[in-house]
Formats: C-alpha cells, structure tokens, sequence
C-alpha cells in the first residue's frame, strides 16, 4: 500500500493507495461527524416517507451511504478561503460546514428561507462564507462542479503570488463529484488544467458503482477512473473504501494534507454503497436483490458503530445525538410550515444587480470585485478625443492595458492571448509587460476557460477570458448558460461577474467555423449582457464599463471591425465609459427608422447617404439591455421601421425588435416592420457567396426606398 505524490518529475510506478485497511485512523470529533450524519439521514427520511408522498418536496436525492465520507471530509475544511464545487448529493457536506437543518429542508421544501427562495432544485447547494470554506453554487448539470473549482484553486495561487493576500494561505479547492461524472468534458477539462498548473484542488470522488442505472464499467474501462488515472502527470491518486470510516478518515486527511502542503491536485477515490435509489422517484429495479443487500451491509453507519461502540462513544451517547438529531428536523419542519410560502411576485428580481431604495447597489454577499470591497473609478461618458484616429483592435488592446495596470485584480487569459497576443493580435504585448499571471495562454478547452472564469470571478477576482471565434463558444455554452443565471438562482448569494471577449462575423471572406454571429442566443442567455461595438470609440467605453461592472458580459468584437477604416475613431480618454443599453442615433430624419449594431452600422450609414430617404439611424451598441425607449421614440416620429442585421432572419434580434414595436406601437406605423438580414444559412467561405448573403449597401438602400415610399 503506498500513498506517493505525483509531482512534477516523472515517476516510475503510479501514485495508488488503496487505505481500506489503514489502522493508523487520525484523531476525529466522531459526536460531530455523527451529528452531521444522524441530521442528514433524519432528512433524508422525512423527505421520503412524508414529504415526497404529500408532494411538499418534489426532487429528493438521498445521501445516505454517502454521508460519512462527506462528514469526514467536512472535518478537515478550515482554510479560510477554502471552497467546494459541490453537486447534488452533497448536502451531508453542507450540513458539516454549517448548513442548518431548516435551511436544507426550507431548500427542498421550496421556502424562501432555503438556499434558492424555491428558484432552484433543494440539493442545488450554494453557502457563502468569505471568512472560512464556503460552498460555491452548484448546477444541476452532471460534471459542471469541476471547472469552477479548478478556477477558485488558480485562484488561491494568484491571490498569494499577484496580490500578496495572506489569508488565502493553506486554502484549497475541492471538486466533489460521483465517479460517472468524470466521464464528463468538465472533468478531463478540469484535470488537464489543475496538473498543468499544480494546483491545490483536491477531487473528492464517490464511487457508488452506478450512474443512475449505468455501472461504473459503462463510464471508464474496468469500471474504476482512479486505476486508469495512475500514469497521469502532476496528480496524486489515493483510493480507499468509504465504507470503512476509520480507514476513510485517515485517507481523506492525508490527501487534504497533500494538498495544502503545495504537492499539487490530488484525486481521492472511496468506494461508497447508494443505499436509496438515484432519487426518490429511481425503484432501483436494475439491482438484483443481491447486489442490494450487500449495499445495506456496506452501510458505513453501521460499520462505524461496530468501530467506535463502546469503546469511544457510548451507546447511550449515540443514541442521545440521533434523537437530538431528530427532533432537530422536526422542530425544523414545524417552523417552516408556520410560514407562508414563497411569493411568485419576487421570482422576477435579481437577475441583474438591483439598486436598494436609498440608491446604493444592492450586492451579491460573495462573488465579483465589489463584493470584496473594491469600488472601480467611476469614469466619464464624455469622450476627450486624443490624437489621431486608431482601429477598435488598437482601442480594445489600450483598454486591457490601462485596466490592467489600475487593477490587479483583472486577469485576461485564453488560447494564444500569451506570447503570440491573440490570433488577432489585441493581447500583443500584455504578456510581457504584466507576466505571465495575469495575461497567459489555456489549454484548447473552452469549457476550461469559462468555468476556470466562474471560479475565479466567484472568489473576487476579474477575469477576461477570451473565446477565439463566435463559434467556439459552443462548447463552452453549459458554464455560460449557468454562469448568467448564478445570481438568479442563488437569490443574489452569489454572482460572478466577468468579460467574455468573443471576435466573429464576417471578414474578407467567410466560413462556417470563424464568421459566425449568432448573437441571439447570449439573449437567450439568462443574466448576461452583451456589446456589440461598431466603433473604437464605442468599444472603449463598453469594454471599460463591462470591466468595471458587477454582471457577466459577453463582449462580441466584430472581426470585420477590428481594423476597418470607417470604425477608427482617435481614444477617447482613460476614464470614458458607456452606459449599457443606451443607443446612438448617428443620423436624425423624418421619413425612416433604421435600427442596427456592429458590422452593418456602416453599410446602414452609406446606404442613408444613397437612399435619398430622410433617414434616422440608431446604433443600438448593446443588446442585452437594448434601448427599447429610443426605438419606440424614433418610430413615433418616422412612422416606419427597418432593422439590419447580420444574423440569420428567422428568429434574429430583429425580430424581438419588430415584436416590441407590433406591441407597443402598432398605431404609430404607418407600413410593416421590416426586417433585412442574411437568409437561414451559414456564412459561405467564397466572397461571391458571402455578398450574395451578407446584407449590403445596395440591398438595404432598395429596402430604404421601397418601405419610405409605402
């Protein structure tokens, strides 16, 4: 049995321990450990046999056979800025690290006193602590826990190396998951990340043999993830049987230790029995009668009580602390259902930060630069204009720049920002002025470079990450989607603000992989904004305001715009920034409303010099929020309508647009909205292709005609 760290040199033989037999168990508050346990199976109980039949909790996962480990586990957190990604299974972890047994069950039973206010699945668990391990906000998405958790690890790392922050000190991260998550793109995202850069993240694996109903063989060949990890660089790998908790506990403080002495990640695998079906409503029919019955002698309450009784608890002493436990929950559930339930007029609020009566900002409790007390200068939206005119690439490069040499908490990073500065080149330079720890290169996984941001952003800082081209976003849509409704869902607890820099669109040609826009689903996106500049004045002061903000935002910097002539504008100063949702009307008129944003801004522009139609043109600059206001007011002058984009039609943004005016101005127009943009195909490659699409000077004069003449 050995128990040997992988560290940076290459090593002979696999780090492996098997500690199932480890008599040496570490000192253990077993009364604690078994408070834990006693109030997570009481839970666990209520919930099955009186609260899932009288459907007051709708979604019941048992922990049961899992809650030993979890309590042991509990034990060893005590960094100060300790954190775990948890999942669904792991309230008996909460509930060690202070989690109360009426707020679990509030969570489950839909109250507002739960962690979610009734917005969230009960076991979706999320605790803040910014002086002690807290529990970052979990998903309902299998292996989405792992990425965040490798960010919150990075930084731990960059706290003490960049802002020479004492208290991060020891702390660790840990990615709690079953073994049939690491079948997931999280996780291989996550491991690839944590032993590239050594970091204090420790996997806490349960093995409960199934995915569900799928057997661990399923999931990983020979069913057993840890034995296939054994040649993995960097990772130290310890595996035990959960089911023994003196062993179990001498294991999972070895690998905690491991960790926080800088041996860098360590995954520990114990073997538990799923004494319940997945949830309540899993009959567990694919087990045999066999296979379950050794599931209950595997119960590793009653293994332990067989440990310690009587020769460290007394048996009156257990029996005391599970009807305290007891009677704790039904005292719980008695003062919940004194309480009236949730208000459904509520459900609408803090999706974005929301302003108290008195005009403060009503903040997130962790999470974001503002939360740890950082207030960004408040900058001006008036323009100085200084020297000559620079394309939007050179803007948004000088932006970075002067942001990140105010605030070392902005870190950028991505495929090729580093020595290469960018594959088009706005991180040129960044690198070798600010280092390598703030402006450095990833691996090739977009699903690692945005969780890593959620992680890091929920532990206060601000990272900038960059997706390559529009379309290789996709991989990464899961963690964008979760990470806009964090705020949400966790009833303002938590958000994670960040900029998620993103070039696309067309440029001199096309193609289906690097011309995309598809700007419509970040609006459909939950808790994101998003900018689409036309201008590097425009750029400037988006970029700025998003980086000094408290949302997530994607930032879609148009690659025909980066160094296009009619988009130069010279800097408009240090401290000049945008309001989000506020449009720019570049031309006023009487007779038509054009309505746009990004790359066909300029097409709009010299097609209203051509059409001989008194024409008024709006920039919108954002699309989440936009200004409905500006549009709705033009329209009310003009009395027609006609939104360009660059989008595929069915379903684009201007379709929102026309809806809106149909609704709330249907009186005032005098013709049909109308709509020009690329017909429902991908961006073709060829040049011919791509103009025969891609909405042009010419096809939107025609449209400026046809619609002022109707």
């Amino acid at each position: 049995m050995r128990a040997e760290a992988m560290g940076s040199q290459p090593q002979a033989e696999p780090a492996f321990a098997d500690a199932s037999r480890n008599d040496h168990a570490p000192p253990v508050d077993w009364q604690r450990v078994l408070r834990t346990v006693f109030v997570s199976r009481a839970l666990d109980a209520l919930e099955e046999t009186q609260l899932v039949p009288d459907r007051k909790v709708l979604y019941q996962f048992c922990a049961r056979g899992h809650d030993v480990t979890q309590a042991l586990l509990g034990l060893e957190l005590t960094g100060r800025r300790d954190a775990v990604s948890p999942y669904y299974r792991s309230r008996p972890l909460a509930l060690s690290l202070g989690l109360t047994a009426e707020e679990a069950l509030a969570s489950t039973m839909m109250r507002t006193e739960g962690m979610s206010g009734g917005r969230d699945v009960g076991v979706v668990i999320n605790r803040p602590n910014r002086d002690g391990p807290c529990l970052l906000p979990s998903c309902g998405g299998v292996g989405t826990q792992y990425t965040p958790a490798t960010g919150w690890a990075q930084s731990l790392v960059y706290r003490a190396r960049v802002l020479q922050d004492p208290a991060v000190s020891g702390s660790l991260a840990v990615a709690h998951g079953g073994e049939a998550s690491t079948a997931t793109n999280g996780f291989w995202a996550s491991l690839n990340i944590a032993t590239t850069e050594r970091l204090p993240l420790l996997y806490f694996i349960e093995d409960n043999g199934y995915g569900i109903s799928v057997p661990s063989r399923r999931q990983t060949p020979g069913g057993d993830v840890a034995a296939n990890l054994a040649s993995f660089g960097n990772l130290r790998i310890l595996t035990g049987d959960g089911s023994e908790p003196l062993a179990a506990a001498g294991l999972i403080r070895t690998a905690v230790q491991a960790v926080r002495a800088g041996e860098g990640p360590v995954l520990l695998k114990l073997r538990v029995p799923r004494l319940s079906g997945h949830s309540a409503q899993d009959t567990q029919a694919y087990k045999s009668p066999e296979e379950i019955a050794d599931e209950r002698a595997r119960d590793p309450l009653l293994k332990l009580r067989q440990a310690i009784v009587p020769s460290l608890i007394s048996d009156a002493t257990w029996s005391a602390l599970e009807a305290e436990a007891g009677s704790s929950v039904r005292s719980a559930l008695a003062r919940i259902e004194s309480r009236p339930p949730v208000d459904g007029r509520t459900v609408a609020r803090h999706v974005f930060t929301e302003r108290r009566e008195d005009g403060s900002l009503d903040l997130q409790v962790q999470g974001g630069q503002r939360a740890d007390g950082v207030t960004p200068p408040a900058g001006t939206a008036e323009a100085r204009p200084q020297g000559a005119r620079i394309n939007m690439l050179t803007a948004i490069r000088r932006t970075l720049e002067h942001e990140l040499a105010i605030n070392p908490r902005v870190l950028v990073f991505g495929e090729d920002v580093g020595r290469k500065g960018g594959v088009h080149a706005a991180t040129l330079g960044l690198q070798e002025r600010f280092g390598e720890d703030r402006v450095f290169d990833t691996s090739l996984s977009e699903e690692g470079i945005i969780g890593r941001a959620v992680g890091m952003a929920l532990a206060g800082l601000v990272p900038v990450p960059e997706i390559q081209f529009r379309k290789y976003a996709e991989p990464a849509a899961e963690q964008l989607h979760d990470c806009g409704t964090i705020r949400w869902r966790t009833v303002n607890r938590f958000a994670a603000p960040m900029v998620v820099r993103m070039p696309g669109g067309f440029f001199k040609c096309g193609d289906p992989w690097h011309s995309q826009c598809n700007e419509v689903q970040f609006l459909h996106a939950v808790g994101w904004q998003l900018a689409m500049p036309s201008n590097a004045e425009d750029a400037v002061g988006l970029l700025r305001t998003a980086l000094r903000g408290n949302e997530p935002v994607i930032f879609f910097e148009h690659r025909f715009l980066l160094d296009g002539a009619a988009g130069r504008r010279p800097w408009p100063g240090d401290d000049f920034m945008l309001p989000f949702g506020r449009a720019n009307r570049l031309r006023e008129g009487g007779e038509l409303t054009v309505v746009s944003w990004g790359a066909m801004v300029e097409r709009c522009e010299q097609a209203a010099a051509e059409s001989a139609v008194d024409v008024e043109l709006l920039d919108l600059r954002t699309l989440a929020p936009w200004d409905r206001e500006a549009v709705l007011a033009s329209v009310a002058k003009t009395r027609r309508c006609l939104i360009v984009h660059e989008d595929t039609i069915t379903a684009g943004f201007g379709a929102e647009i026309a809806a809106v005016l149909l609704e709330r101005a249907f009186h005032d127009l005098d013709a049909p909205v109308e709509r020009l943009a690329m017909p429902d195909v991908p961006s073709p490659h060829a040049p011919i292709l791509l103009n025969a699409v891609v909405p042009g000077v010419g096809d939107i004069v025609a449209a400026m005609r046809r619609i002022a003449s109707a």
